[in-house]
């Protein structure tokens, strides 16, 4: 069961320092002596020296493993050579005073509420449960890496979003993932991020692009902004359309206008993610597939006489091809059968839905309907109405419609963007001039 997040606490805002600044200190200079006072343990792992007062258990003392596996995948993703030499200091804390008794907490290191890090040292306290500690090293471990390895994190959207990005990740048979996206809540205890963003588009609270990107460090401190920054690297990391330029970002993070290369990189796209961001926060289930649910903004041809379309019920919105004009109406007739929901028996189902199980306050299987507008730049900025992407029109089996917005229609079945892949087969649209547009 997820637990709930902290209440927030007043924090020192993280520190952002140059790379020549930040702590280099040679193993030889921790204390073995004091250690052994404060009953403080040191293993040594390849990238890491980890000192603790946590008993030793498998899972705290494999805690060097999973940092030296992570070493050669931060260095893939960010593309720099693997400096066999490089290493960081992590304190796992149970009782802080003993540390700073040991002299490992230094006058810089404030008061945090589960972790800091500063160059090549990292400091975190024990977690109820064995996935969130090795979540908070590796996101610790991930500021630390771009810190010295990289020379700089970027704003706070990328280096918070970074760091838990690579910090979200499965560790199985001594085997790591870095960036995995969680089939679960039982995967990933207390991490609750996507439960986050749940909660506040659910309470009308669903920020824009632009609120993400401008996110600053606070001294007031809850997981919600560390859940936004999460959700749009994991967006950029995984689509097809943003993903190999979102990747090169890490050779900008010295820069001073880190977001204007951002825009200058992503060119025309950023108007397209803008549209595209909200509609996949307000989405956003465990086990979401970002490549099945990504967007298509080619632009559709105008209407010309009735048309059949396809739709694939294991994909999010499809592009119909089709232009749509704003006051003109249109009218829809859907037919097929194809299987959503699978169990241990196919559940089969028509366009209509099936009204025993609902998704999103509609039936599980109906029809959507939806536009992107051909303005994508104002549509960003306004908020949804009926026929946008977060508020589509229910199709069914057929109804007429009259968009409010000229754009190119898209088509989809209701269903969480976590469970598309269980559905199967296909059901045939016919779209047409309504009834009004004959008059």
């Amino acid at each position: 069961m997820e637990t709930a997040p902290r209440e927030p606490v007043r924090l020192e805002p993280r520190r952002s320092e140059s790379a020549a600044a930040l702590s280099t200190e040679p193993v030889g200079a921790i204390d073995d002596d004091r250690l052994a006072t404060q009953r403080i343990r040191r293993l040594d792992g390849r990238h890491l020296t980890l000192l603790t007062d946590l008993p030793s258990s498998e899972p705290v003392d494999t805690l060097v493993d999973v940092f030296d596996a992570a070493y050669p995948l931060w260095c893939e993703y960010f593309q720099v050579e693997a400096d066999t030499e490089w290493r960081m200091f992590g304190c796992v804390m149970n009782d802080r005073q003993r540390f700073e008794r040991a002299g490992l907490l230094p006058d810089t290191v404030r008061q945090f509420r589960e972790g800091y890090s500063q160059g090549h040292w990292l400091w975190l306290y024990d977690q109820p449960n064995d996935y969130y500690r090795r979540h908070l090293l590796l996101h610790e471990g991930t500021h630390g890496f771009m810190a010295t390895r990289l020379g700089g994190m970027g704003p706070h959207w990328y280096m918070e979003g970074m760091a838990e990005l690579l910090g979200t990740h499965r560790w199985k048979d001594g085997v790591l993932r870095l960036g995995y996206f969680p089939a679960d809540r039982g995967e990933v205890p207390m991490l609750g991020r996507i439960k986050l963003v749940q909660e506040a588009v659910a309470d009308d609270r669903l920020r824009t692009l632009d609120d993400v990107l401008n996110i600053g460090p606070s001294r007031v401190v809850s997981n919600e902004p560390y859940a936004w920054c999460w959700s749009l690297c994991t967006l950029l990391n995984a689509h097809p359309r943003y993903r190999d330029t979102f990747r090169t970002l890490g050779r900008e993070v010295t820069s001073d206008a880190f977001n204007e290369r951002v825009h200058a990189l992503f060119g025309e796209r950023m108007d397209e993610l803008a549209v595209e961001w909200p509609a996949f926060a307000a989405s956003l289930e465990h086990a979401a597939d970002v490549e099945a649910t990504a967007l298509d903004f080619t632009p559709g041809e105008p209407l010309a006489a009735t048309t059949e379309v396809t739709v694939d019920a294991a994909r999010g919105w499809q592009n119909t091809g089709l232009h749509v004009e704003a006051g003109q109406p249109l009218r829809f007739e859907a037919s097929g059968r194809y299987q959503i929901a699978a169990t241990d028996q196919s559940w089969m189902c028509e366009p209509g839905g099936v009204t025993i199980r609902y998704y999103a306050g509609r039936p599980l299987g109906v029809l959507l309907a939806a536009a992107i507008p051909d303005d994508l730049a104002d549509a960003a900025r306004q908020p949804p109405r009926e026929g946008d992407l977060r508020m589509p029109l229910v199709v069914g089996l057929g109804r007429e419609w009259t968009p409010g917005r000229s754009g190119t229609l898209q088509l989809r079945v209701n269903d969480s963007a976590g469970e598309l892949a269980d559905n199967a087969g296909e059901l045939k649209v016919k779209i047409g001039g309504g009834a009004s547009a004959a008059d």
